[in-house]
């Protein structure tokens, strides 16, 4: 009988790799589920229901409003790991000038687990007419993703603090696009996004908020690596409704 004796180092080296696997996936999952910051107090607020805006919670967070003629429909993937009811207040903004808007929450708070996500959406409303999908830093290069490999299924695409990755290019697609950013921005930086502009359609809408920061367009406190914003968060959120709504009405025509 041959001895076992030199496989044991080798057993006991893969059970040490196994174990290491193990720690790196196990941290990772924590790390990526646990959020950037809280929920603020406003966003809270944002998710109750009214005569006005209807509010449910799942699967999706639906802000429908109680008008009957709703023809037009938002999608917003969420920051990597910002929880998905800081957009609630952005959200609710659209949904009180008359548009249907819908996050979506993802898998350990990263859109890039679930970026088809937008077409059960999509297929859940089949009586909206046009579609825009956005979303904020990662989960706004995700919803570009999902635009340009879905081609036909969204009217519009708006960015937030994000950009689409290098790989794509938008010039020939028949659709409305914004991309929104604040000069203030350590993490989506003003070079990083104006390096993008020769991938996106001559027509798109190019917005920057003077002195908003990357954390202001949501509602979940600061984040680290962003710089001071000099203009206050509800401010900031104004300009990126306002933004918004001309990209959904562009998106309709």
């Amino acid at each position: 009988m041959k001895s076992l004796m030199p496989r044991r180092p080798l057993a006991r080296f893969a059970l040490l790799v196994l174990i290491s696997v193990v720690i790196v996936v196990v941290g990772l999952v924590i790390y990526f589920g646990s959020p950037a910051g809280e929920v603020m107090a406003e966003a809270e607020a944002a998710l109750v229901s009214d005569g006005t805006v209807r509010v449910s919670r799942e699967p999706w967070i639906v802000f429908m409003p109680t008008a009957n003629s709703i023809t037009s429909g938002f999608i917003l993937y969420p920051g990597g790991r910002v929880p998905p009811e800081a957009y609630a207040p952005l959200a609710r903004g659209l949904a009180e000038a008359g548009s249907l808007a819908v996050i979506i929450p993802m898998p350990l708070n990263l859109a890039i687990l679930n970026t088809e996500a937008a077409t059960a959406v999509i297929e859940a409303y089949p009586r909206i007419s046009a579609w825009v999908i956005a979303g904020h830093s990662l989960g706004g290069s995700m919803a570009a993703r999902y635009a340009h490999e879905n081609p036909g299924r969204v009217d519009g695409l708006v960015m937030l603090a994000a950009f689409p990755e290098s790989h794509f290019d938008f010039r020939g697609q028949d659709l409305a696009v914004a991309i929104i950013y604040g000069d203030r921005d350590g993490l989506a930086t003003v070079d990083e996004v104006e390096g993008s502009f020769s991938q996106l359609p001559a027509n798109s809408l190019k917005i920057v908020i003077e002195g908003g920061n990357h954390a202001q367009f949501g509602w979940y406190g600061e984040q680290a690596g962003d710089l001071p914003a000099q203009i206050s968060r509800r401010e900031q959120q104004e300009k990126v409704i306002d933004a918004a709504l001309s990209l959904v009405r562009e998106a309709g025509k």
